[in-house]
């Protein structure tokens, strides 16, 4: 697994992350796979893990915290979140995203966290993460229980405002560098710019790109979702695996500093290591490409109408 520099935060992270969202879904009685899951991640050389109190509401938190505890700190980059708490639930004033720094420190039973970032601004006022959030942060990395700083969202300009306008170490965005989307490479450049590391988030776009297909809330418009499925099926047809061939593109071509795929079983995480190792077919790549071509670089509204297109320089 290779690793390499996280922009100038000093963090060294792994060019595939554990996104730990799966663990807030867990079944009844399956927390210990996902605690196997992340102990096979360490073991294949995996080691960004990025969470949030959002996640199962604490749960995957809490799973990821068991799963570390006793394994040397400095063997694993941490990142979690602040402001977001539930799927209407923001708050991004200062007196809320200090308190859930403690509170996640607790969860994961660790003293410090090496990054955390504001949840999904394009759901709260960008103003407010500007001059409260992002300063709330840098007043606790002062203090040595935060590393770095960052934000999250899907609007690639609302985290464009934020960063150019207060001091950020690092973005992530999710669904914006795949088959389909490759807006985030648009926008790397002016982030470096900035001194902001990119991290890429859901290579195979919440589902939409796998064999089996988008889950019934995908929020993406239908004739984005259809052409997936076109592409799946072209996949089937060859034996392979829509999924494995998205991953490998986005982890291979991005040039991110990580690429976060979520898991909570240990065989989905030896099966996303091993796709990275495996050629994909260069014809049947291009099929996928062309069968993509006509819903390339679509996207879709997601949190305050103001916050899609806020005023950026270029």
């Amino acid at each position: 697994m290779r690793r390499g520099p996280l922009g100038g935060t000093g963090l060294e992270v792994s060019e595939l992350g554990f996104g730990a969202a799966p663990l807030g879904r867990l079944p009844r009685g399956g927390e210990h796979r996902g605690i196997d899951a992340v102990h096979t991640a360490l073991e294949l050389g995996i080691t960004f893990f990025d969470v949030s109190p959002f996640y199962g509401t604490t749960v995957a938190e809490t799973v990821l915290g068991k799963a570390l505890s006793g394994v040397g700190r400095s063997k694993y980059v941490l990142a979690t979140k602040v402001g977001r708490y539930g799927e209407t639930e923001f708050d991004f004033s200062a007196d809320r995203v200090t308190r859930s720094v403690h509170e996640s420190l607790d969860r994961l039973r660790t003293d410090h966290l090496d990054l955390v970032q504001c949840h999904d601004v394009e759901f709260g006022d960008l103003d407010q993460v500007v001059h409260e959030t992002v300063p709330a942060l840098r007043a606790l990395q002062e203090t040595g229980l935060i590393g770095a700083v960052g934000v999250t969202g899907f609007p690639l300009p609302a985290l464009a405002y934020v960063v150019e306008r207060a001091r950020v170490d690092t973005v992530i965005s999710y669904c914006q560098y795949t088959l389909q989307n490759r807006r985030l490479a648009e926008w790397r450049a002016w982030f470096a710019r900035h001194g902001t590391a990119v991290v890429n988030a859901s290579p195979l776009s919440m589902g939409a790109l796998t064999n089996r297909g988008a889950p019934s809330w995908h929020p993406a418009p239908s004739d984005i979702l259809a052409r997936c499925a076109e592409a799946a099926a072209l996949c089937r047809d060859r034996g392979e695996e829509l999924a494995r061939v998205a991953l490998r593109f986005a982890v291979n071509t991005g040039g991110f500093a990580s690429t976060l795929v979520g898991a909570a079983d240990p065989e989905e995480v030896r099966r996303d290591v091993r796709w990275l190792t495996e050629p994909v077919d260069d014809d049947l790549l291009r099929e996928v490409e062309k069968c993509l071509g006509p819903v390339r670089d679509r996207s879709w509204p997601t949190g305050r109408p103001e916050n899609q297109e806020p005023g950026v320089a270029a």
